[in-house]
């Protein structure tokens, strides 16, 4: 078979995190969710994923780096639902086209990772290498993939020489190899309550006591943590940061800001789709302490937002934008408490609910 796409069939719509946004349109494609499609910020916060990571180090470019999910969110959500996943990897290109091949040939999307800076129509320089694309069909003779990404609306043609380079790339935080994950999904979904209860608890714990490295490994870094004692560091290194050069300072304001507004996040660190998500999940239940959960979630990411516009306020003088990251990031600490706190009130009310 030459040619073979799904392009007519398949639900996408753009999204604020590439694995949430896929994992949406994946739940959709396969008719599954308790009151029509899920949003995205339900399958964000039933994957069980938030987290928090923050390192500096002079070795990455931009030197800072910070994320608000888990490593393991395309594995953990469709296990969650009853589903069964394959994480798939190899150095060598062809075996790992032929995954992506026989997926689609089978009539099923494949979703995939693929280094950010090797996807022509992202058009950007900075390498991330764990990025969530769907793709969903090829064209041998055009020499083609149709892929599917949370940060386009319309279905981009990649070359296959492209698609290639991005999924063997070996930038930052760590080799693509390849990696697909081949996932067979349930036939029906859970309760909703079960479901949430157990991503409320896993999303706490990731924050509480992280056992085990995230996307970003800190102990490579000069600063760096995870969960709630990454916060912490990020609000106590902030407040070093007058010290120095004013033209290593920008660089670090800019970056701040970028990872927690535009790399992805939806907004807020992840915080605003896990507001989302549980609002949604306090409508379809009706527990209060999952509702008083949203609201926590969403003054969380208020407080993210806040500290990343104070650090682009460009027209403000750099040391007062300092001044002001440092003061915003202070809270910090005390909002991720209060927020780990209210996932385990939810993830406690849930389990002791009727049905």
């Amino acid at each position: 078979m030459h040619q073979r796409t799904l392009i007519q069939d398949y639900p996408h719509r753009m999204g604020g995190h590439c694995g949430s946004g896929a994992m949406r349109d994946l739940l959709h494609w396969h008719g599954l969710g308790w009151d029509g499609p899920p949003d995205e910020g339900l399958v964000f916060a039933l994957g069980g994923a938030l987290g928090l990571s923050y390192l500096r180090t002079s070795e990455l470019v931009p030197p800072l780096y910070l994320v608000g999910r888990g490593a393991d969110f395309e594995v953990d959500l469709p296990v969650r639902l009853g589903g069964l996943v394959q994480v798939l990897t190899t150095d060598d290109p062809d075996e790992g086209w032929s995954w992506v091949r026989d997926d689609v040939d089978a009539g099923r999307p494949s979703l995939v990772w693929g280094d950010i800076a090797e996807l022509p129509y992202l058009r950007v320089q900075l390498q991330m290498s764990r990025h969530d694309i769907v793709v969903i069909g090829y064209d041998d003779a055009k020499q083609i993939a149709f892929v599917v990404d949370n940060d386009r609306a319309e279905v981009q043609e990649v070359p296959l020489e492209a698609l290639a380079r991005a999924r063997a790339s070996t930038a930052f935080p760590q080799p693509t190899r390849h990696c697909t994950y081949r996932i067979t999904w349930p036939r029906s979904l859970p309760a909703i309550e079960d479901v949430a209860a157990g991503a409320f608890s896993q999303s706490a714990v990731n924050m509480r006591d992280p056992s085990q490295h995230g996307i970003a490994d800190p102990t490579t870094a000069a600063v760096g943590a995870e969960g709630l004692a990454a916060v912490a560091e990020l609000a106590d290194d902030v407040e070093t940061w007058a010290d120095l050069p004013d033209d290593e300072l920008e660089i670090l304001l800019f970056s701040l800001g970028a990872f927690i507004e535009k790399a992805g996040t939806g907004g807020g660190l992840f915080r605003r789709l896990l507001a989302d998500g549980c609002a949604e999940v306090a409508r379809l239940t009706g527990d209060p302490a999952t509702a008083e959960l949203a609201v926590a979630a969403a003054r969380c990411a208020q407080t993210w937002t806040a500290t990343a516009r104070a650090a682009i306020q460009r027209e403000a003088p750099i040391r007062a934008r300092v001044d002001t990251v440092a003061s915003m990031a202070s809270q910090l600490p005390e909002v991720e408490l209060r927020l780990v706190e209210s996932l385990e009130r939810a993830a406690r009310s849930l389990n002791t609910t009727d049905r």
